[in-house]
C-alpha cells in the first residue's frame, strides 16, 4: 500500500546525508553490506531514523519475545498496515535469520491461520492492538496471557507498534522501493 501522495524528498546517501543521519547509514553499510532503501528515505529526517533504529534495537534486545515471536509481531503489524517494503524485508529476515518456519511466515503473509497455537495467539493479539489502536478487550488480553505471554509483553507490543508505525508510514509516503536483497519475498497488500 502506498500513499496517494508521494513525498518529493530524494533518498539520501552516505555522502549527502545530514551529519546526524550519516553514522546510522555507515553502520548499516558495514553490518549488511548495503544501506536499505528505507534508511535512505528516513535519513531525510534524522530524528525519525534515529528513533526508529533505537526503538527497533530495544525491542530486539529486551522484549522477552523469541526471535521467531519478534518476527511474527513485526510481520503482523506490517501486514495490518499494508507495508509492502516491511513485509518483504521481515519475510526475508524471518526466513534467513530468525528461523521462523516458512509455513508461519507464509500464513501471515497470506492472511491464513498460523499452524502454531502460541504464535497464533500472539498474532491475534497484535492484530487486535493495531485494529483497535491499543484498546484490546479483556477476553483478548486474557487469551494472550493464557497463551503464556506477560503483561509486560503487552507494553513491548506497544513498542513494536511504534517502531513499525514509523517504518510503515514512512514507506507509504516515500514509496520506498524494495531492495534487491528482499525482492525474493516481495509482497503486495
Amino acid at each position: 500500500m502506498l500513499s496517494e501522495y508521494k513525498l518529493t524528498l530524494a533518498p539520501k546517501t552516505i555522502e549527502n546525508a545530514d551529519p546526524k543521519a550519516r553514522p546510522f547509514l555507515e553502520k548499516a553499510q558495514a553490518q549488511m553490506g548495503f544501506v536499505p532503501n528505507m534508511y535512505l528515505g528516513m535519513a531525510n529526517a534524522p530524528g525519525l531514523l534515529d528513533t526508529y533504529l533505537h526503538g527497533y534495537a530495544l525491542f530486539r534486545q529486551g522484549s522477552g519475545f523469541s526471535a521467531v515471536e519478534q518476527e511474527v509481531v513485526f510481520l503482523v503489524i506490517s501486514r495490518q498496515n499494508g507495508c509492502e517494503y516491511c513485509m518483504a524485508a521481515h519475510s526475508l529476515v524471518a526466513d534467513a535469520m530468525s528461523k521462523v518456519p516458512v509455513e508461519v511466515t507464509d500464513a501471515i503473509r497470506d492472511g491464513r491461520a498460523i499452524p502454531d497455537a502460541k504464535l497464533a495467539a500472539l498474532a491475534a493479539f497484535v492484530a487486535v492492538m493495531v485494529e483497535r489502536r491499543g484498546l484490546p478487550r479483556r477476553a483478548e488480553v486474557e487469551a494472550f496471557l493464557g497463551a503464556g505471554y506477560t503483561e509486560r509483553q503487552i507494553l513491548e507490543v506497544v513498542l513494536a507498534l511504534a517502531v513499525k508505525t514509523i517504518s510503515n508510514y514512512s514507506n507509504h509516503l516515500l514509496h520506498t522501493p524494495v531492495d534487491a536483497a528482499f525482492a525474493g519475498r516481495a509482497w503486495k497488500g
